[in-house]
């Protein structure tokens, strides 16, 4: 898969898995993604209704999916597709993600599973997050209650408790971030959140961020990568200011998640991209206190690769009609299968 950040490459990982608790890594490759390539889905996001563009960057999208499995030199009796999210909108019971799970299949020669959250959001859930089941089962090993947070295009948090699981996007993360330094800076990313370290963030901005709906919600809740753009045309003038805004941002509404948990939890890993920004994660671990933070590394879990272990692990659970989704993960009212397997045939 390739998140919302698009991030420059799709990861593939190999796993074994029973689709239960059995989880056993194997391999992970990672696959460049064109510039090109994501510039034709960046066209689309936000878009409802399939036209030229869709249909181009969704050929674009499939090919080089197939290409990147084919690459990785990975045998598999199944392949889970999650394909490239454009608009995810719930509350009109839609969401879209790019992808040609059919012609994956034929092309590759193996069953492939897709389409993993319409089946949720037509269930009346919101098709997000879908990690849960799995961080469930990579953290059995861990004392609960323990909290999994993914940056990515946007932030989501699980929390394992003793009982359960609760599930929900907290706000964005990479994507506003990426945005700017692309917009403003012609650069991809923050390496290591070294601008914004040089900054001062705008607190007036970041209490008019706090007024959004959004946070006075109840969970389960998801977002849309772009549900906070506006967000950007507030940022201080200051490049290392706005990044230093930005990243504070994602931090106190991962912060502001914990109002939600049963009890609060006394370790955090976090995977994805914005692991890697070492600004956002001393901000973090100074807001989370006295919970400790770290890369989920140290929980002995690879966390570039845990978003395509998990598509991998959910196309099992599709294929044997187990839930992919909970009314605690996505308040869906019961919990829902989903996914489309395609033959190879």
């Amino acid at each position: 898969m390739s998140g919302t950040s698009l991030d420059g490459h799709i990861d593939v990982a190999l796993i074994e898995t029973d689709g239960h608790d059995y989880v056993k890594p194997l391999d992970v490759y990672f696959h460049p993604y064109e510039i090109a390539a994501r510039d034709a889905v960046r066209a689309c996001f936000g878009k409802h209704e399939e036209d030229a563009q869709t249909i181009a960057a969704e050929k674009w999208v499939t090919d080089i999916h197939i290409e990147a499995v084919k690459e990785s030199g990975f045998e598999a009796e199944l392949v889970g597709f999650h394909g490239q999210t454009i608009t995810h909108d719930p509350e009109n019971h839609f969401t879209w993600q790019l992808g040609d799970g059919e012609r994956m299949a034929k092309a590759l020669g193996v069953e492939t599973v897709n389409d993993f959250r319409t089946n949720d959001v037509k269930a009346g859930g919101q098709g997000a997050p879908l990690a849960p089941l799995y961080h469930q089962a990579i953290m059995a090993k861990q004392d609960k209650p323990v909290c999994v947070l993914n940056l990515g295009g946007v932030a989501n948090v699980t929390y394992v408790g003793k009982d359960g699981l609760v599930a929900f996007d907290c706000g964005p993360a990479n994507s506003l971030m990426d945005d700017y330094m692309r917009n403003r800076l012609g650069r991809d990313y923050d390496e290591n959140g070294e601008i914004a370290a040089c900054g001062k963030a705008d607190r007036e901005v970041i209490d008019s961020f706090l007024e959004h709906p959004y946070f006075k919600q109840k969970p389960p809740k998801s977002l849309d990568r772009n549900e906070f753009k506006i967000m950007l045309d507030a940022m201080p003038r200051n490049p290392e200011d706005a990044m230093a805004t930005l990243a504070m941002l994602t931090a106190v509404s991962v912060t502001a998640s914990v109002q939600h948990f049963p009890e609060p939890p006394a370790q955090w890993y976090v995977s994805g991209g914005g692991a890697k920004n070492g600004f956002i994660m001393q901000l973090l671990a100074d807001m989370l206190q006295p919970a400790k933070v770290g890369r989920i590394e140290k929980a002995g879990c690879n966390g570039d690769a845990i978003e395509a272990e998990c598509f991998a692990y959910l196309a099992v659970r599709s294929k044997l009609g187990l839930a992919l989704s909970l009314p605690s993960t996505t308040g869906v009212a019961d919990p829902q299968t989903g996914g489309v397997l395609h033959t190879a045939a």
